[in-house]
């Protein structure tokens, strides 16, 4: 299907499936009630083949390119129907589950996972490593019919929703970096696994603690060969980067014009809201191009880098208007609306830090777009 009949066909079906889809709670709602909120609507989407639009037939897509998946999540969000954060971890994980996993095994997971049967998380960073990935020591040691696991993964997203793990090992020696990394797709009710969800400062559990003591994972739950984690996590991050930015500028898109329609009368500074429109307009156009070339079947790669700084700083702009004009709202105001303001300011300042920080990317342009060097 083209993207203008799908897009069409889609807000038309959006619009007859008002009631069906809409939230059962005010507001952002908590953690809780996003998640079923989420379920409800990409099993109905599922079912009624969107989602499945965009993904290859092999894994219970209906084939075609990736720019229907994007303008779903884009229309969805705009909707106000998800909160574009907990759905695009299709967009994340999938893709590199279908390019590695066995294909009997990806072609029985990745429907539960687009259809919200189940949810999945990426268990990548580790304390004392953060973004470092090649520093990672959760350790996979093989043994008689499959892999131990011992160690712990933290800012885990959704960990105590997840059926399933996409999870990074050391199966070489610390020496060894990123040459000696297994990725494992791990089954989050097995025994040894404990789920510790941590509070942010914005008053919601997303990220979670996940300690894996001596957790037996069979060999063909495997990612690509063992040693080959890197590439994995390589293929992966770019994902990150991509339609799921796509999907956060819609929602950025949408609070700011909310903001515009709600800030009192000369709380704004003109010159500032210019600004951050430009600067979201201009985010809007490259990750509209990155779109495209993931569409035409290009590999990703660091220069999806890009896109995530120019939305950390975007993001961060646009809630710094809203602190400008909805200060008092932001402060002390009760109500669901000014809640979600609050929530959704306290969590724009982590926006250089979620999804890989701002200093990694910056080491990346750097080192692997500019040829600049280590920065030690």
């Amino acid at each position: 299907m083209e993207l203008d009949e799908f897009r069409t066909s889609l807000d038309a079906w959006l619009d007859e499936q008002e009631g069906a889809l809409a939230p059962d709670h005010d507001g952002l709602g908590t953690l809780d009630e996003q998640m079923a909120q989420l379920t409800k609507v990409k099993r109905l989407t599922f079912d009624a083949g969107w989602m499945r639009w965009g993904w290859p037939v092999r894994v219970g897509g209906l084939g075609g390119t990736t720019l229907p998946r994007a303008y779903l999540g884009e229309a969805l969000t705009s909707r106000d129907l998800v909160e574009p954060g907990i759905y695009s971890m299709a967009e994340v994980l999938a893709p590199t589950m279908i390019d590695f996993a066995a294909p009997e095994l990806a072609a029985t997971m990745v429907p539960r996972l687009l259809r919200g049967d189940e949810t999945w998380c990426q268990g990548f960073s580790e304390p004392g490593t953060g973004s470092n990935l090649a520093s990672l020591s959760c350790r996979a040691v093989r043994s008689h019919g499959g892999w131990r696991v011992t160690g712990q993964k933290v800012w885990t997203s959704l960990a105590q929703y997840s059926e399933r793990c996409v999870l990074l090992t050391r199966t070489g020696s610390v020496e060894s970096a990123h040459r000696g990394i297994t990725a494992l797709f791990v089954d989050m009710d097995s025994p040894g696994i404990t789920v510790r969800p941590i509070e942010s400062m914005h008053g919601v559990e997303e990220f979670c603690e996940v300690f894996f003591d001596d957790v037996a994972v069979p060999f063909d739950r495997t990612l690509g060969e063992e040693g080959q984690g890197w590439s994995v996590a390589m293929d992966l991050l770019p994902y990150e980067r991509s339609t799921s930015l796509w999907h956060r500028a819609a929602y950025l898109h949408r609070r700011l014009q909310q903001l515009l329609d709600a800030a009192p009368p000369d709380t704004l500074d003109a010159a500032e809201v210019g600004q951050t429109t430009q600067l979201l307009y201009a985010f809007r156009a490259r990750s509209r191009s990155t779109q495209h070339r993931l569409a035409r079947g290009e590999d990703l790669g660091p220069e999806t880098s890009i896109d995530k700084v120019l939305l950390a700083t975007i993001e961060q702009a646009v809630f710094d208007l809203v602190g400008d004009g909805l200060a008092s709202d932001l402060a002390i105001g009760d109500g669901t609306t000014s809640e979600r303001w609050r929530t959704e300011f306290l969590y724009s300042r982590a926006a250089t830090i979620y999804g890989g920080s701002a200093e990694i990317q910056r080491n990346i342009i750097a080192r692997r777009l500019l040829d600049l060097g280590s920065d030690r």
